[in-house]
């Protein structure tokens, strides 16, 4: 886990991200998305560094996936840290953000809630 990467303005967690070598986030301009990235776009419109810093529900752009969505609402209940400190402790448990390519562990959930009982106990 690189921590200091932290999480993307979607929810995404670059922290745990397999592809991370090669991106330097959302802000570095890199992203090849950079230029059709709603909630990037989204974001600075409404002059918050993250979508989870909004007050709307949204399900705009990457967060109408179960995996951002989640993370989003997580961090508005609970915090970022927590959401970090979660994913360290899972990932130091086997479970892996990224297991065949860009899917992993956090990928086989279709409800926000289960998912958020996965991300805070590791357990299905």
């Amino acid at each position: 886990m690189k921590r200091e990467l932290g999480i993307a303005r979607c929810g995404l967690a670059c922290c745990v991200c397999s592809e991370n070598v090669n991106c330097h986030g959302c802000d570095s301009n890199e992203c090849p998305d950079n230029d059709t990235c709603e909630n990037k776009k989204c974001s600075l419109q409404k002059e918050v560094s993250h979508c989870y810093m909004c007050e709307e529900d949204c399900k705009k752009g990457l967060l109408s996936q179960i995996k951002p969505y989640t993370f989003t609402m997580f961090i508005k209940k609970y915090g970022e840290d927590k959401l970090l400190d979660c994913l360290e402790e899972n990932e130091k448990n086997g479970i892996l953000y990224h297991r065949e390519g860009l899917i992993g562990d956090y990928d086989d959930f279709d409800d926000a809630e289960q998912l958020m009982h996965f991300i805070l106990t590791g357990k299905r």
